[in-house]
């Protein structure tokens, strides 16, 4: 029996192009964000991409026996309304921030910050409105944006998806680090959060979806806002004003970043064996947003307090009997630091973040 005729085997010549990667529009956007990248120089960084690798002189930044930290994170879910959205402005603010907040609450000043950008097929404008929200967080934050990644890979994210990854280099002179000699007793002091910052989108987006809302919609919770444009408000930045306070006074002993986990899994990190802290939760008001999640999706309290940072997105330990002078030291860099809580002894059963009071959700 005769077997039907192969169809003809396509044997046209084949480019990267043909196979869905752009290497003119990579470098269209390497132009595109050269002057974003430019505009975060400071001492120690040219901050001039296009080399295979980014340079920083210590000490030409001033720095004398430094030990350096480093620090890497995302944004999460977060960037699904960012995308879907099509508002590409703040996310890199939020890459920024995740990563050197981390830095700074180990005592450490931000020196240089790498991005990766990865993506099915690249789109330059949108490429240079994330650039330009991740120069702008550099800025605000005294790094410079030595370097990055654009990688675009079809077939492995779907049409107009992207993620985004930091990493982030600082440097503390030996013997500055924190925490330090943290103590029963010693006062916790909050510093607000601008909203939900870059933690808990995977029930945002859960409790958005529940609700019906689309993301053009008006927003429940901030009038005036469409509700993407309230969610992808950008995570605060508090390095300068931390980094300001540090330099005032010693009576800080230890800060830690509100991030995933909240104050149950974020606090400890910051304790030594035996101690825990104590959190009134009717000294700080969340902001609206956190009530509209807790009602929208039926969040139980602790569930709220372990998934968000419900309004405190840095928690700075003060030594018991300098809380004026570290209070001021944080007024005068603007910021308006609560008395939220204080340090206890905890032993090894007990839970070491205990709470009073409820949130005024």
């Amino acid at each position: 029996m005769t077997k039907p005729d192969a169809p003809a085997r396509d044997m046209s010549p084949l480019s990267y192009a043909d196979a869905g990667v752009d290497i003119d529009a990579g470098n269209a956007m390497v132009e595109r964000i050269k002057p974003l990248v430019r505009a975060t120089r400071r001492p120690g960084a040219d901050a001039e991409i296009g080399g295979f690798g980014g340079l920083f002189d210590l000490k030409a930044a001033g720095f004398k026996d430094p030990i350096l930290v480093a620090a890497n994170d995302g944004v999460g879910t977060k960037v699904k309304i960012a995308i879907e959205s099509g508002i590409h402005d703040t996310v890199g603010i939020d890459l920024v921030a995740m990563c050197v907040n981390d830095l700074v609450v180990q005592g450490a000043e931000p020196l240089f910050f790498l991005d990766y950008y990865a993506t099915g097929k690249l789109d330059p404008a949108v490429g240079a409105e994330i650039v330009a929200g991740i120069a702008k967080g550099c800025r605000e934050s005294g790094c410079a944006l030595i370097g990055g990644e654009t990688a675009e890979m079809p077939g492995l994210y779907a049409k107009g998806d992207y993620d985004l990854a930091g990493f982030a280099v600082g440097a503390a002179e030996r013997g500055r680090l924190l925490p330090r000699g943290v103590a029963e007793g010693d006062v916790l002091l909050g510093l607000a959060s601008s909203g939900v910052h870059s933690n808990g989108f995977s029930l945002v987006r859960r409790i958005v979806a529940r609700e019906g809302l689309a993301w053009d919609a008006p927003c429940p919770f901030a009038p005036g806002a469409t509700l993407a444009r309230a969610l992808l408000t950008p995570t605060r930045l508090y390095v300068k004003p931390l980094l300001a306070a540090l330099a005032r006074t010693d009576a800080i002993r230890a800060l830690a970043h509100v991030t995933g986990g909240g104050f149950p899994d974020n606090l400890p990190r910051v304790l030594p064996d035996g101690l825990g802290v104590e959190i009134d939760l009717s000294s700080f008001a969340p902001p609206p947003v956190f009530g509209w999640l807790a009602s929208a999706g039926g969040v139980a309290e602790r569930e709220m307090l372990r998934t968000f940072n419900c309004g405190i997105g840095m928690v700075v330990v003060v030594a018991a009997g300098r809380v004026e002078e570290a209070e001021r030291a944080l007024r005068d860099a603007g910021e308006a630091p609560a008395r939220i809580g204080r340090i206890v002894a905890a032993d090894g059963a007990a839970e070491r973040v205990a709470y009073r009071g409820r949130l005024a959700t």
